[in-house]
């Protein structure tokens, strides 16, 4: 954690002009923002994420006030 609080006092003390030189470099070179996106082909992989659950009233038609908002 030394080193990290040690490297933002460095990127504190850059100028702009390298502070937009040092960001271009990590979005090239050192960031994936968007994850690969799989093609028609690739099988779904069932339990990936064994929190997710479905409500029982999921299919339960929803109420007017989600629709229209709350009566005043």
């Amino acid at each position: 954690m030394a080193k990290l609080k040690a490297l933002l006092r460095q990127v504190d003390e850059l100028s702009p002009e390298e502070v937009k030189t040092l960001y271009l470099y990590i979005v090239d070179k050192r960031v994936q923002f968007v994850a690969p996106q799989p093609t028609p082909d690739t099988p779904r992989v069932l339990g990936l994420n064994p929190g997710a659950w479905m409500s029982d009233d999921f299919n339960d038609e929803l109420p007017d006030e989600f629709w229209f908002g709350e009566e005043e």
